[in-house]
């Protein structure tokens, strides 16, 4: 394992060609499941499923744990058939809320206990924690996904714009100080300098401050290059498509693939 890389089920992040993630951004269980079933012999490393973008009509936190649970259960055992001599894909839940362009918008202490909930059940191998929410919030996540086993991804949304390279390099900083065991940022540029400044800020912090792998990415169509060449710049994964994209600007993952291939060394 490369130093600075973390291997999760057989998938090494941060070393070599950058690992393909790929959203489930279903609302239904049956269609969850099919879309899970349609990953098989694709080119992905990491699924995501969205689980903000899952059961949104029920508004019940309790029973929207429980359908999560089951249905991350089941999203595992169908990626674990596809996998019969092997480990099977490793799953990440992400719950992107309202504040950071998600589907679903809760209080920090309602994100903080059902995301714990989460970890504790240990039905994913990495959960995503949107970092600049209440800090006692983000520590209480970050320390019942390690004491889970769970991997934490920290991240940040920026919809608007791209902030200054000293100010992305300060965040992705700022999320390995809170434990952080991949630091992920995304902002949308406004014109081809603002995806060199997103490019510049992922080397400058790769280079110089990463102790763990780092995930960036300049959205919407301006920014797909970034998708592309990150790698180049240090960052170790980045978002396709099977079916329907969750943020502006994702690949197809067979299109990515080649691409990335075609990048390689």
């Amino acid at each position: 394992m490369t130093a600075g890389s973390l291997t999760v089920r057989g998938v090494e992040i941060g070393a070599g060609r950058p690992a393909i993630i790929v959203p489930l951004t279903s609302a239904g269980p049956d269609e969850l499941l099919d879309d899970a079933a349609a990953l098989a012999g694709r080119p992905v490393d990491l699924v995501e499923w969205r689980i903000d973008r899952f059961a949104t009509d029920v508004t019940d936190l309790g029973a929207y744990r429980a359908a999560v649970l089951d249905g991350a259960r089941r999203v595992r055992s169908v990626l674990d058939a596809a996998a019969p001599e092997g480990p099977g894909m490793p799953l990440l839940l992400t719950l992107r809320t309202a504040a950071e362009g998600g589907a679903r918008a809760l209080a920090d202490d309602d994100y903080r206990d059902l995301l714990a909930a989460l970890c504790a059940a240990r039905v994913a191998d990495l959960i995503d924690v949107e970092a600049f929410r209440d800090e006692h919030a983000v520590r209480t996540i970050v320390s019942a996904a390690h004491a889970a086993g769970v991997l934490v991804v920290a991240s940040n949304h920026d919809f608007e714009a791209t902030p200054e390279e000293e100010e992305i390099v300060a965040r992705l900083r700022r999320m390995q100080e809170l434990g952080a065991d991949i630091a992920k940022l995304a902002a949308m540029p406004r014109d081809p300098a603002d995806v060199l400044t997103l490019l510049r800020a992922t080397w400058t912090m790769h280079s110089r401050h990463a102790t763990g792998p780092v995930i960036t990415m300049s959205m919407g169509p301006l920014g797909a290059v970034s998708r592309v060449s990150g790698a180049t710049f240090g960052s170790a994964a980045t978002f396709g498509t099977v079916g329907a994209a969750s943020a502006p600007g994702q690949i197809d993952v067979d299109a990515l693939a080649a691409a990335l291939d075609a990048l390689q060394p």
